[in-house]
């Protein structure tokens, strides 16, 4: 494995000689780096383009809040005919100023991208960073080696159509339903790097600020495409060719920054890299100068080296921008979130924000809540304000809110996410009466709300529990009863005849002739083969009961469901034959436990028993 990784380093390494050689220059010269802009003053800006009109199909299939400022929502995007995931880090004042519109920032992944989380939220502090400003931070998810371009061709089964989902079908949702406005910037580390200057320059106006952290800024001189395909297939075995054709398609020269770079004026850049060498967030390898992070270290002497010549085309344009090299480093997130945290400056003048944190302070009922939770809370980013009938503040991690009757409790984290999902103060939990507290189990916390209740584990994640669900769970010994924590939020049946809720070992229905009644284990295995509430049971009656031997059962609208650690799980509907049944004394009887489904035979039906079975033929019931 070593040795890959070591060939695959200084193969990438020779494809950076390549290109210096034929740009006329050894990889060992420095070149001069534009004057930087003053970090403070915005950049001179290009005029924005209107808002892309909404295209026909484009719409939010579902939504998670972490918390009340993180939240992830799937977007079906028509041009790549699947859902996709895009999670958002919401402006600091996103509570307090209800009515403002915000900035956007978009976070765009490496060329390892998951497809369950972007890759700044699993490698750097990217949400603790970007909470006290003002801006919505836009974190696509997925994308492997995609360059969040259009491709040709579909690949591994994904037909990547990035740059019109980011640039046409995503827009119009931030504007319309998340309340951002049309200055946007963009950053990108590596892959990520290569595509906010390929988007910034392919789309005029469209982006006020761009930058690329150990970006690859040359995609078509010579070698270039060779080093792409070597990155592409150890990164998930994509074909280039499948993105914009052979080396040789002029695509691959259109999605060029270097050829992009004179439509880069009026954008406020900043491009960084690394040298390769050994940096403070690097493992000397016994190599010397050499980090273990091999593949690292070719992959940041291509961004360099590419870096150096896109910022000389800068130049020579006459196109401002910020050009950091730093002396040592590889490719690697460390420096990544350095270099977020670095270019702030610069991208907040470009958005037109100020850098300075907000004056905030805590008094009234709110201030005594605070001072015990100073340490977890840390500072305040907002000053207090108004809620549906109470008062809040938000902190760096969490919020209080305040009414007259149930006076300033703390709601945070993942709890705090469900309670926006819920509506908040003005939903339908009402105000917190609680802080947060642990479950007398020790392995989750909750809230107590006016209406209802917040349960998080690190499993199941954060869901409220209300009403008459609640007060059955509750009965039954809350998560330490038999169906354990909530893993749903309630939610309406596809038959919109009542409400269920999921819960690690089973699920609560509600319908207002039944109530409030829980199904578990094996029994709602089998009640799932047969379609739930929407097949021939119906709703459940009752919760499940105990029976002789171990059994259990529960009673639904048209029949039941028997259970035995010996049998299994039956279900029998009510009629002639379980009226048979029950009249010999069910399970207790001669015929004992039902050991089959009602099944067909010729002229009727019948079920076997442990000891017989029950038939009808013709309308006429035998026991046999």
């Amino acid at each position: 494995m070593r040795q890959r990784f070591v060939r695959g380093a200084l193969g990438l390494m020779a494809g950076a000689v390549s290109v210096c050689t034929v740009l006329g220059m050894s990889s060992t010269v420095a070149v001069a780096a534009p004057a930087p802009q003053s970090p403070a003053a915005p950049a001179v800006q290009a005029p924005a383009l209107q808002a892309p009109a909404p295209v026909p199909g484009v719409k939010i299939t579902n939504t998670f809040w972490y918390s009340d400022r993180r939240v992830a929502m799937w977007v079906y995007s028509p041009a790549m005919g699947t859902n996709i995931q895009v999670q958002l880090l919401l402006a600091r004042d996103w509570n307090y100023r209800p009515a403002n519109k915000f900035p956007q920032m978009y976070m765009l992944d490496g060329l390892r991208a998951q497809d369950d989380q972007n890759g700044w939220v699993l490698n750097t502090n990217i949400e603790d960073f970007y909470k006290d400003k003002n801006v919505n931070v836009v974190l696509p998810v997925g994308g492997e080696s995609s360059f969040y371009t259009d491709w040709a061709e579909p690949d591994n089964g994904k037909n990547y159509q990035w740059e019109t989902f980011l640039t046409k079908e995503l827009p119009p949702l931030l504007e319309s339903q998340w309340r951002s406005t049309d200055v946007r910037g963009v950053e990108g580390l590596s892959m990520g790097g290569s595509a906010a200057m390929m988007l910034a320059g392919r789309n005029p106006g469209f982006f006020k600020f761009a930058a690329s952290f150990s970006g690859i800024l040359q995609l078509s001189s010579f070698g270039m495409p060779q080093a792409v395909q070597f990155a592409m297939n150890d990164a998930g075995g994509y074909d280039s060719s499948k993105m914009f054709g052979p080396p040789t398609n002029p695509a691959w020269k259109e999605h060029d920054p270097y050829l992009l770079a004179d439509k880069l004026k009026g954008v406020s850049l900043y491009v960084s890299s690394g040298n390769g060498m050994v940096g403070q967030y690097d493992t000397p390898s016994t190599i010397p100068y050499l980090a273990t992070n091999y593949a690292g270290v070719g992959l940041e002497v291509l961004s360099r080296v590419t870096s150096q010549q896109f910022a000389s085309k800068l130049n020579q344009l006459g196109v401002p921008a910020q050009a950091v090299y730093r002396a040592s480093g590889t490719h690697t997130w460390p420096y990544w979130q350095f270099e977020m945290q670095q270019a702030w400056p610069q991208a907040a003048g470009a958005l037109g924000l100020g850098v300075d944190r907000p004056a905030c302070s805590t008094g009234g009922a709110i201030a005594p809540v605070y001072k015990a939770n100073k340490k977890a809370l840390e500072e305040c980013l907002t000053p207090e304000y108004d809620v549906p009938g109470g008062r809040a503040q938000d902190f760096r991690n969490g919020r209080i809110i305040w009414s007259a009757k149930t006076g300033a409790k703390v709601v945070g984290g993942g709890i705090g996410g469900a309670y926006v999902a819920a509506g908040g103060p003005g939903g339908w939990l009402g105000f917190p009466t609680s802080d947060e507290l642990a479950t007398p189990d020790r392995i989750g916390r909750f809230n107590r709300f006016q209406n209802g209740n917040i349960y998080w584990t690190a499993k199941t994640g954060a869901h409220a529990v209300g009403g008459a669900i609640l007060a059955d769970w509750g009965k039954a010994g809350y998560e330490r009863g038999p169906l354990k924590y909530p893993t749903g939020d309630e939610i309406d049946t596809p038959n919109k005849k009542g409400r269920v809720q999921a819960f690690q070992i089973g699920g609560y229905y509600w319908t207002p002739a039944n109530g409030a009644h829980s199904v578990q284990g094996k029994i709602m295995d089998k009640y799932a083969t047969l379609d739930f509430e929407g097949g021939w049971l119906g709703f459940p009656k009752t919760n499940e009961i105990g029976l002789r031997d171990g059994g259990r059962f529960n009673a639904f609208d048209g029949g039941n469901i028997y259970w035995t650690p010996a049998k299994g799980a039956f279900a029998i509907p009510l009629g002639p034959i379980y009226d048979a049944w029950g009249k010999a004394g069910f399970e207790n009887g001669k015929f004992g436990y039902p050991v089959s489904d009602q099944m067909n035979i010729t002229g009727g039906y019948r079920v076997n028993f442990e000891r017989g079975a029950i038939e009808v033929v013709n309308g006429v019931v035998t026991a046999k």
